[in-house]
């Protein structure tokens, strides 16, 4: 099972770029067939399918093989981030039928698993509360929220590009190959309630495992305070929209903001300030 996973760990990123190059083409490239188009968008699916389900059985066999989740460094997280972002965008794709702004998000996934491939210990000896199957539901839904919000950002901020193209009155590619604003609108938005969804169920299965796992945690630890702002923006956010009284740009800034302080919170709690949750 090792030779597997060392061989899948450099497959990996070689068949995101591949993805990639699909969906760059299929941005750049001139009006084709109604046909030719369809059998395009089949086949990017099918590929995105099976990438997906590869990096999913990748991550499986890592559990396997050394008896934990892969959440014990940031480089194994850092494979599920690219995992999560590329899994989240892909049911954005399905239930939008909206495939033109994929290269700005797949590039993301390649970024993560690249550095993850080149970096990735085979770490056999962990802190047993990092074999807990819970707490790896509980980081994997955190992870799948974060990748949802990072989607919510980007579209975010070609919305915030295009908007800016249409007032300087600029109508080049970045016009004629991105959706419209309503459209970058209603993705930022549909990505903002999965996220929203997904961190609540991360925040609830934390709050049931925290106390069992860390007695003595402080309910001011500087992770706890980020997700909570973050959970808190995108509840007014989604609020907002649901009620009518935000639109447009007010809803996308409020986006990349929940987002900024989503990064914020992760590097603080990861490299400045002392918290339980970089345990590893």
């Amino acid at each position: 099972m090792k030779i597997v996973i060392d061989i899948s760990n450099y497959i990996i990123p070689v068949l995101y770029v591949i993805l990639f190059g699909f969906y760059f083409y299929d941005f750049m490239k001139t009006e084709e067939g109604i046909l030719y188009s369809r059998k395009f968008r089949h086949f990017k699916r099918f590929l995105f399918s099976f990438i997906l389900s590869y990096h999913f059985l990748y991550l499986l066999l890592r559990t396997i093989e050394f008896d934990h989740p892969p959440i014990t460094n940031v480089f194994e997280i850092f494979t599920i981030l690219a995992f999560s972002i590329s899994f989240s965008y892909f049911l954005l794709e399905l239930v939008t039928d909206i495939s033109g702004t994929g290269p700005f998000i797949i590039i993301i996934s390649i970024v993560f698993q690249i550095i993850s491939t080149a970096f990735i210990p085979d770490v056999y000896q962990v802190k047993e509360v990092l074999r807990n199957h819970l707490l790896g539901i509980h980081v994997f839904s955190a992870l799948l929220g974060y990748s949802a919000i990072t989607i919510s950002a980007v579209y975010g901020f070609l919305y915030l590009i295009l908007y800016k193209d249409i007032k300087l009155n600029k109508f080049g590619l970045v016009f004629n190959r991105l959706p419209s604003l309503d459209i970058l609108e209603r993705l930022s938005y549909i990505s903002a309630i999965i996220g929203f969804v997904l961190l609540s169920i991360a925040i609830l299965i934390g709050l049931i495992w925290l106390p069992r796992a860390f007695p003595h945690f402080s309910y001011i630890d500087p992770k706890l305070i980020g997700t909570s702002l973050v959970w808190i923006l995108y509840g007014l956010g989604i609020s907002s929209k649901v009620f009518g009284k935000w639109q447009g740009k007010k809803v996308i800034l409020l986006s990349i903001l929940g987002f900024v302080i989503a990064i914020f919170s992760t590097i603080v709690s990861n490299f400045i300030a002392r918290s339980f949750h970089s345990f590893y």
